[in-house]
């Protein structure tokens, strides 16, 4: 994964591309917008919790986040 603070533009993902993402419990806490994706046009970084119903929508962009075991 490209660190946004230093990777180029064609190194990001766009920004809420995927509307749904699988997340595996070893990765949590999970936030919206995912890891990688350049932040300067989405939404301010919120936490998804997804590990509290097993899925759960970002506020912002309606990203659904599904837990995967």
């Amino acid at each position: 994964m490209p660190n946004p603070h230093t990777a180029t533009q064609d190194d990001l993902d766009v920004p809420n591309e995927n509307r749904v993402h699988e997340v595996l419990r070893k990765i949590l806490p999970i936030h919206c917008p995912m890891p990688g994706t350049s932040l300067w046009d989405s939404h301010p970084q919120v936490y998804i919790p997804v590990e509290e119903t097993g899925s759960a929508k970002c506020p912002y962009c309606g990203c659904e986040y599904i837990l995967k075991d």
